[in-house]
């Protein structure tokens, strides 16, 4: 079970959000904030618990969410959600965004495709269809990345996929779609990206690799 530890008033104010992680300021008892715990183990986002003392409250804790109250939850990059209906909504929406996009498997369907000379104009075309819509997201919202303005870990979960598409000669697919380029471009940026990165190269090497039934897992290496 997941406890934490007790922070009265006085007590040193915890250190930054590890990236990945989301922190949650919580007391074990209460009900709205077991709520924001629930849903954070059942959809697997990783999480650091943090329980005030609501009837003494540390300074720094007021200062972070001004109505004392919990669950509160902080990102990385220091945004703070106090509503715990709004903060399921949005961990579920993330969650859902997620689950709709790790579904499309037009990557290696089109790829497998093209090598047995099938037609797949219409893949592509769906394809085409669900990266619109991710792109209108990044629109509408008018954010930088799909969990905000800041990298999240919707973020880093989709991002392997991208770093393929030149692989699987689909680059074409973001033409029409250009917040996703700047997504793709930003993520380029970003260090953990950086740090586990493959070259295109390497990557189609290895694909070739497992194509011709010989898969070299030490490529590059």
């Amino acid at each position: 079970m997941d406890e934490g530890f007790l922070f009265p008033s006085g007590s040193a104010a915890p250190g930054p959000v590890p990236k990945g992680y989301i922190k949650v300021y919580s007391m074990r008892f209460c009900p709205f904030a077991h709520r924001a715990r629930l849903v954070l183990k059942a959809i697997g986002i990783k999480h650091e618990i943090i329980n005030v003392h609501l009837a003494d409250k540390p300074e720094w804790y007021l200062k972070k969410n001004p109505f004392g109250i919990v669950p509160t939850l902080e990102t990385p990059a220091g945004e703070l959600i106090y509503d715990s209906c709004f903060l399921l909504l949005l961990l579920l929406k993330q969650r859902m965004m997620l689950e709709y996009f790790s579904k499309i498997g037009y990557f290696y369907r089109i790829s497998s495709g093209r090598k047995n000379g099938q037609d797949v104009s219409g893949l592509e075309a769906e394809l085409k269809e669900k990266l619109s819509k991710l792109n209108e997201d990044l629109v509408n919202k008018k954010i930088k990345f799909f969990g905000g303005d800041s990298i999240t870990m919707i973020d880093y979960m989709m991002w392997p996929w991208f770093e393929r598409l030149e692989v699987f000669e689909l680059q074409h697919c973001l033409d029409g779609t250009p917040e996703m380029k700047m997504w793709t471009e930003r993520m380029l940026e970003d260090p953990a990206v950086k740090a586990t990165i493959h070259s295109v190269d390497a990557h189609k090497a290895f694909f070739k690799s497992f194509v011709d039934g010989k898969p070299d897992y030490d490529y590059g290496l």
